[in-house]
């Protein structure tokens, strides 16, 4: 998941809540599907703008010799990573590439990487993002969302490197989920893999808005890649997404000025959440968090003006995404104006 999910870490279910249903909030509140504005997920609302697909793209098994793995390694500055399908796939695979043991993860934080590992028979602990700086001496794995979704807290290179060179000196694993790293690249530590012990996830689903791509990228240990190749299979990503991955990480002068256009977007969401008494309580260059003791209250009066934010219940708090252009703008504006509070 890439990017959205639950951010109640300790959540069982089976499938856990993901924001972009647009389908279910249509049928709950009796608005059309087309008439939304959906700020729930997180995702760059104006993506990379993605070309034709050749005819024979579609007709061929995806060939892993083809340049989207020296597009990655350049995009990533890494020499050893993994293409999957999306890092929802590795989040899904890691815990089986360990016996049992104790993780920490932080929260609030994407609940995919908790659930999974307790999945897998590991025992997780949820800790705030100060406290997972400090593990104790019988925690073996740290996953950490950096950015965090949703709190938008930044962890820095150092933080990272010195809570990395505690795991490792016991055989553990740091795993750092860089999802909305994209927009914040000088604080990524993508070029500081291959890496005994660390395990860096990355996407195109936020960043570039090609999240229906499901491409993403695994950045470790040759020898861990190739244990997790071999669990996923063959052909993990469709030959069509793999082709319009590479054009998309070469594409450096859409990424400058998209990095431009998503700071500018998100301390204008910021600053109008605040003209209307909702001041975020963190944030990246892809959505704004609020917390509230009545967050449910508000998610509820938005949706009923058919913009659909992403609710969390533990803390109680909203998220919400960017709009993709001027008539959104106003329509969030208007519709804030006339929330009951």
């Amino acid at each position: 998941m890439q990017g959205g999910g639950n951010a109640d870490s300790g959540i069982e279910h089976t499938l856990l809540e993901h924001g972009g249903k647009i389908r279910a909030a249509a049928q709950r509140y009796g608005i059309p599907e087309n008439d939304w504005l959906d700020l729930s997920t997180g995702i760059n609302p104006n993506s990379w703008p993605v070309p034709a697909v050749p005819q024979e793209i579609w007709q061929r098994l995806p060939q892993d010799d083809d340049e989207l793995h020296a597009a990655a390694q350049s995009y990533y500055g890494t020499t050893a990573l993994l293409a999957v399908a999306g890092s929802q796939a590795a989040i899904q695979a890691l815990p089986r590439l360990r016996a049992p043991c104790r993780v920490a993860v932080v929260t609030p934080s994407y609940a995919e990487h908790a659930h999974s590992w307790q999945q897998h028979g590991h025992q997780v602990t949820a800790l705030s993002a100060a406290e997972i700086l400090h593990i104790g001496d019988d925690v073996q794995v740290v996953l950490i969302v950096n950015p965090n979704n949703p709190s938008g807290k930044l962890f820095s290179r150092d933080e990272l490197l010195h809570l990395h060179e505690q795991l490792v000196a016991r055989g553990g694993w740091l795993v750092v989920d860089e999802a909305f790293m994209d927009a914040a690249t000088e604080h990524s530590i993508a070029s500081l893999s291959p890496r005994e012990g660390l395990i860096v996830l990355r996407s195109v689903g936020k960043f570039f808005g090609l999240a229906g791509a499901r491409a993403g990228f695994v950045l470790a240990e040759q020898k861990l890649l190739n244990t997790l190749a071999a669990l996923l299979g063959p052909w993990p990503i469709a030959a069509p997404s793999r082709y319009v991955t590479t054009l998309a990480l070469r594409d450096f002068t859409w990424q400058q000025a998209a990095r431009h256009a998503l700071d500018q977007a998100t301390q204008r969401l910021a600053d109008l959440l605040t003209q209307h008494g909702l001041a975020p309580d963190g944030g990246c260059a892809l959505f704004q968090w609020v917390r509230r003791d009545d967050a449910a209250n508000v998610h509820k009066q938005l949706a009923r003006h058919g913009i659909l934010t992403r609710l969390f219940e533990t803390p109680s708090s909203l998220r919400f995404g960017l709009p993709r252009d001027e008539t959104e703008w106003q329509r969030l504006a208007n519709t804030l104006s006339e929330l009951r509070r």
